[in-house]
């Protein structure tokens, strides 16, 4: 996979899921083999995003807890986390489904959107906008099920709600 400095362009109504990325040798795996996994049972009803990014854990140093990289969701397919990670065949979830990712590039982002606490972080959906503008990944955040009505999120964060105009 190769690290391109311009980054594609997000609009802001593409969705963004920023996904855990627990260890080094998983970033490794999304940097050389350009996919990413995410187990089925968390994610039922699919992945709709236009872009995927990467929040790193505690084991990446003075990287943690933050996301430095993303990429463009290309497809994905469900897969047997077996067929993905054949070397660990007696992992107690070998057997089980995932949703195994397709990446476009993966881009850099000029500054980090860093948790200034530690944050328990598996997946979180935001929008183009949001992701743009973040420093923290409290910027990120929509309150609601999922990917906000757009609408609604614009009356929520509109000064005077009766001044929009759809």
């Amino acid at each position: 996979m190769t690290l391109e400095i311009l980054p594609p362009q997000i609009q802001p109504d593409d969705r963004v899921l920023v996904a855990y990325v627990p260890r080094p040798s998983d970033f490794a795996l999304i940097q050389t083999e350009g996919w990413y996994r995410l187990p089925y049972k968390q994610m039922p009803k699919g992945v709709h995003a236009e872009f995927i990014a990467f929040y790193f854990g505690r084991t990446f140093g003075d990287q943690k807890w933050a996301i430095h990289f993303y990429a463009e969701n290309r497809g994905h397919e469900l897969v047997r986390r077996i067929d993905l990670l054949p070397d660990e065949p007696n992992h107690p979830r070998a057997q089980e489904v995932y949703i195994k990712l397709q990446l476009g590039s993966l881009h850099q982002l000029a500054e980090p959107i860093v948790s200034l606490r530690w944050r328990r972080l598996l997946f979180l959906h935001t929008t183009g906008d949001r992701f743009v503008t973040a420093r923290e990944v409290r910027d990120l955040v929509i309150k609601g099920d999922g990917y906000s009505d757009r609408e609604f999120v614009v009356l929520r964060d509109a000064d005077d709600p009766d001044e929009v105009i759809s």
